[in-house]
């Protein structure tokens, strides 16, 4: 791209930011609209299309303006409380508000529920645009709506119902129906019995309760229709109840229904916890939730000018020069490619001088990205010095998919049940003949009792090797079991998969762990006793000095401070390279919260577990590194027709 090209576009992008709007007017408001002749005042306004075949006329203009026009009604209506101090100002939509308002509007013209899950950058009023949405359908759409807020600690809820107060106190009574029926109120909200946490509209016959995750007890649900949920990523456990429980407990009596309305929206706070999961389902579309990010360039005051044109040009040249160069001066500036990424992504050329500036404070770009995050994957991911990048982890979510089958494998046969603990993508292919080692299981051991580490088995199949393909995670299954039934268990699996080649870490039967109640060695034992029972044990490579002198074999794969590095280093050019098909879900979170410690060793952040990733570390490294590609390939018609479709060529890691 030429530089006069750049700033060309960047004019036109900073022109589109800058465009008019005048919620009054309508102009450069929300959703698509139509122009026409205000009928109090005969001035060209722009209206919701959904307006356009009603007859409008002086005496219901506003009462329609308001019913169809979020924006029009928060700025006419409604007064908030000014940042910095002063008087209240009118509610008038910032640039991500309208953003999220449009999403919002977008389910309810359509008739459908709203469920919107909000991933957001900080400050800039996300939470108090869901609120005052949902004041709009209580106070003008809907009699008798009841709305749920539940925020995530007590001094957030206070600022809710200050924000409430302040909204009532100026909102016209005569919007609120104060006489109905005959009865006259005097109070446009008032408390219900001694709660501070419920309120009632009278007027509208409608009530707000205003509960905290600190106290679960005060978010139940019951008659409501309208739930937001405040800062979900950050709540914590309390009580014995999750955020998951809470949720479940506050949302469960909404129906799924128009005019019903839940929100969760937060910061993130790492990958694999509920806020995590519920948004990735949504992005997936396998949630009743659309999903929303909203950057930190979606946000004005994350903007720094130029002084001067020239300085601008200068900036836009370095840029384009810096465009495909991966290395940063100091750990205090960002590569330029990186930054190029953001131009990529729609910022303008000031808003990437602003984060070049404000990137400055920071040692690394984690700690940036926590508080500024530039998109949803970045968001997401933790602070610290990651192992494995984020974006190729993501890449590998393509693959992911719900197993197809659950159940157990017994004797040579698979028994399908919905609690069974296998979880089952491709069952074993009897059609292609013996093919020696063409699955490889792996064993993770773990702890028996429910706060210990997982055990994990996992089957990949190696035959797509031989058409140039990848292997493939196949199955899994994850519990807590004794030893000697988790062996037993993995041999079952291995010989259902065609005698796989079976490889248990060892490590952890080496060592005393008072949870397992293993006092020495005990790999010897656990692991001869199996090599008697199963015939395709993996043994670790012998030196020729120990095939010369006779020495057993050592069975199982023993990680330590030699071979760790070794796998992970593995592991993190297979997951640049996408040399491998992964089905689970769980693993790629599990790769997100791997992290290499300041002290040289690796291991998932607090709180989270790798029994997943550690086997995919162990069987890719021997599948690649310590067995040959599989032979013995389909019949040519077979194979020309399943693999047809093939996009990528498989590149040997041998010669590393």
């Amino acid at each position: 791209m030429k530089i006069e090209e750049l700033l060309e576009e960047d004019k036109r992008r900073c022109a589109a930011i800058a465009r008019q709007f005048d919620p009054l007017t309508g102009h450069g408001s929300t959703g698509e609209r139509f122009e026409c002749r205000n009928p109090m005042n005969a001035t060209k306004v722009m209206l919701p299309v959904a307006m356009k075949t009603l007859k409008l006329t002086r005496e219901n203009y506003e009462e329609l303006r308001c019913l169809h026009d979020f924006p029009y009604w928060a700025a006419k209506y409604v007064f908030i409380k000014r940042k910095g101090g002063g008087d209240d100002v009118p509610f008038v939509l910032n640039r991500p508000q309208r953003k999220f308002v449009e999403k919002l509007e977008g389910m309810r013209v359509a008739s459908k529920p709203i469920r919107l899950i909000l991933l957001k950058a900080r400050q800039w009023g996300g939470s108090t645009c869901s609120q005052l949405y949902m004041a709009w359908l209580q106070l003008i759409h809907q009699r008798g709506l009841n709305s749920l807020i539940i925020a995530h600690q007590g001094v957030a809820s206070d600022e809710i119902k200050d924000m409430f107060d302040r909204m009532i106190e100026s909102y016209p009574a005569e919007m609120l129906e104060m006489e109905d029926k005959g009865k006259s109120s005097t109070k446009k909200m008032e408390a219900v019995g001694r709660s501070r946490a419920i309120f009632r509209v009278p007027g509208r016959n409608c009530k707000v309760k205003i509960g905290t995750a600190e106290r679960p007890d005060s978010c139940r649900g019951g008659d409501y229709n309208l739930v937001h949920c405040s800062e979900v990523g950050i709540w914590k456990k309390t009580d014995g109840k999750s955020p998951e429980d809470i949720l479940r407990s506050a949302c469960s009596g909404v129906l799924l229904s128009p005019m019903t309305m839940i929100v969760y929206e937060s910061t993130a706070n790492g990958t694999g916890n509920f806020f995590h999961r519920e948004y990735e389902a949504a992005k997936r579309g396998i949630s009743q939730f659309q999903p929303l990010f909203i950057s930190w360039f979606d946000i004005d005051q994350y903007s720094l000018p130029f002084i001067t044109e020239e300085e601008k040009q200068a900036f836009g040249l370095r840029l384009i020069e810096s465009r495909e160069s991966n290395v940063a001066g100091s750990s205090r500036e960002q590569p330029g490619e990186y930054l190029w990424w953001l131009w990529e992504k729609g910022a303008t050329l000031e808003a990437i001088h602003w984060y070049v500036a404000e990137r400055s404070k920071y040692s690394e770009h984690g700690l940036m990205a926590a508080e500024y995050p530039s998109d949803d994957v970045e968001a997401f991911v933790h602070s610290g010095s990651r192992v494995f990048d984020k974006y190729r982890v993501e890449a590998l979510r393509a693959g992911c998919k719900d197993a197809k089958y659950t159940g157990e494998i017994e004797e040579n046969s698979f028994r399908s049940l919905q609690s069974g603990g296998w979880r089952i993508w491709s069952l074993p292919d009897t059609e292609a003949g013996h093919i020696e080692s063409r699955y490889v299981a792996v064993v993770d051991v773990g702890g028996r009792s429910a706060k210990a580490d997982w055990s994990v088995i996992v089957i990949f199949d190696r035959m797509p090797l031989a058409f140039g393909e990848y292997p493939e995670v196949v199955a899994q299954w994850r519990g807590h079991e004794d030893f000697d039934l988790l062996t037993e268990r993995a041999a079952r699996a291995s010989s259902f998969y065609d005698n796989a080649l079976l490889v248990i870490e060892s490590n952890t039967l080496e060592t005393h762990d008072r949870d397992r109640d293993i006092d020495g060695d005990q790999s010897s034992f656990i692991l001869n006793r199996l090599r008697d029972s199963y015939p395709n044990l993996y043994a670790r490579p012998r030196s020729e000095e120990a095939v010369v002198r006779g020495m057993p074999a050592r069975y199982g794969f023993h990680t330590n401070i030699a071979t760790k590095p070794m796998i992970i280093a593995t592991l993190v050019k297979i997951i640049r390279e996408g040399l491998y098909v992964e089905r689970d879900q769980s693993c790629l979170d599990e790769y997100l919260n791997y992290e290499r410690r300041q002290n040289g060793s690796y291991g998932a952040i607090a709180g989270c577990h790798d029994d997943l990733l550690m086997t995919r570390a162990i069987g890719l490294h021997i599948i690649y590194h310590e067995l040959d590609a599989p032979t013995r390939p389909l019949p040519a018609a077979e194979r020309a027709e399943r693999y047809r479709n093939r996009r990528h060529t498989c590149r040997s890691l041998a010669a590393w």
